[in-house]
């Protein structure tokens, strides 16, 4: 595979204003993928986008638009819509090409620019790196005739067409009433969606980081800053905490003591709810390498398989197609349920833990405790230039790593994608050898690089 120049592990991100996320990024991305799915027959092409609340979107937004509409394609824009949304909106429309303008998680000075194929899912390396060998060329190269530039228009109903999506995933039988559901919208693309969706199926709905601004998205609220929805559960004594990030496609979960509850155990819960109704398909769940020992454990008691991926949404949701599986994600919260989404959606997710507890009739403290976790070291060893992980110190401090915890635990070891940081997990049954462990190898780490 090519060197990659523009798109990371999740589209194009970076600062906002500053190279890649600059206007001209925007509109070479939008001229390059309107150029190339351009080609073919005659009919009008179609691209659309979304985004979350973000002040750059404003400026991102726009650039994108001009790229589509010189290279001849047709763009309707949504306004704040969670990525899952448009991955669906791509599909529904039959768009050509989606778009979703957002940072996910990181604070306001960043953004992002993700793509979706027609149908639905996040584009191959392949299809981004041919789009990133087409952005370089002269600005004035493949553009369209001016009879055949591209209309622009901003559809007003996505949001509400996302609505009735949501709604739909909740099982027809259930209602939410009499639940006190408290929501942290991160001050982001779901903060309209999200509480109308859980009032619309009955709840009593207390909302929190619904005020967007463009300056405080993820800013101390939101699904990684847990504090804030534990707070709200206790202040409006809820039944359930339910906290998105900036794109509304991860979730985390409070009980009602404001006790957080980790992506794992949301998909063990889920899991386990599907294989008792006949609905989990492949056998198993799919995770990454960072989901703990713990989940592994708890689903192969049930007789359910783990299959782990590499980290990252995409790659759960690869071997999620490859596999037959339709629950997959990560211990962060991104988790995929691929009989209604083609994406991670925290929304949807919360549904189904919420369908759970109406269901049993049990709290969700009782439900929360689906697995025992082992217990997990994570340190990151910042290291400034060179290969540390070759350094023959370092091989041994690994191998011995492993040779210590085979059978009672696990080692990862790995590189960071975006920054010169070296990731060192441990878990095991004994706290004090997986301590050890990660120590040494940070020692080694360190001392080499």
């Amino acid at each position: 595979m090519g060197e990659r120049r523009y798109f990371g592990t999740d589209g194009i991100r970076g600062r906002a204003n500053t190279h890649p996320m600059t206007p001209e990024v925007a509109l070479r991305v939008g001229l390059a993928a309107g150029r190339l799915f351009m080609s073919g027959n005659e009919r009008r092409h179609l691209a659309v986008i979304g985004k979350d609340t973000r002040l750059s979107g404003y400026m991102i937004e726009p650039a994108l638009v001009a790229g589509f509409a010189s290279a001849g394609m047709d763009v309707l824009t949504f306004g704040p819509l969670p990525t899952p949304g448009v991955a669906m909106m791509t599909r529904s429309m039959r768009a050509d090409i989606g778009v979703m303008i957002s940072a996910s998680h990181n604070s306001f000075v960043d953004n992002g620019i993700k793509l979706f194929g027609p149908d639905g899912y996040k584009l191959s390396d392949e299809v981004e790196l041919k789009i990133e060998s087409m952005m370089d060329t002269a600005l004035g190269e493949g553009l369209a005739a001016p009879d055949k530039l591209g209309r622009v228009k901003r559809i007003d109903d996505a949001q509400a067409r996302y609505i009735e999506i949501a709604k739909a995933s909740f099982p027809k039988t259930l209602s939410l009433q009499g639940l006190r559901i408290a929501i942290d919208c991160a001050n982001g693309a779901g903060y309209r969606v999200a509480p109308t969706t859980l009032y619309e199926l009955g709840a009593e709905v207390f909302p929190i980081g619904v005020t967007p601004d463009g300056l405080n998205i993820n800013a101390e609220c939101g699904s990684t800053y847990p504090t804030a929805l534990a707070e709200a559960v206790k202040r409006y004594r809820a039944d359930i905490g339910i906290a998105l990030d900036g794109d509304a496609d991860r979730l985390i979960i409070c009980d009602e003591h404001g006790k957080v509850i980790d992506g794992d155990q949301i998909m063990a819960l889920i899991a386990r709810d599907w294989a008792r109704r006949g609905l989990l398909t492949g056998g198993g769940v799919v995770a990454t390498v960072m989901s703990n020992l713990g989940l592994e454990r708890g689903l192969l008691a049930d007789g359910l398989s783990l299959e782990r991926t590499n980290v990252g949404d995409r790659y759960v949701m690869e071997r999620m197609r490859s596999g037959g599986f339709n629950l997959g994600g990560e211990q962060s919260g991104h988790i995929i349920l691929h009989d209604y989404a083609t994406t991670g959606d925290g929304l949807m997710s919360a549904l189904q833990v919420l369908a759970v507890m109406v269901e049993s009739g049990r709290t969700m403290s009782d439900l929360a405790q689906q697995f025992e976790p082992v217990p997990q070291l994570l340190q990151n060893v910042r290291y400034k230039a060179g290969k540390p992980l070759e350094a023959t110190a370092v091989k041994t401090a690994i191998a011995v790593g492993e040779a210590r915890l085979t059978g009672v635990g696990r080692l990862l070891v790995r590189k960071s994608g975006t920054e010169k940081l070296i990731r060192v997990m441990a878990e095991g049954d004994d706290p004090a050898m997986v301590e050890g462990v990660v120590l040494d190898i940070v020692a080694a780490i360190e001392a080499a690089g």
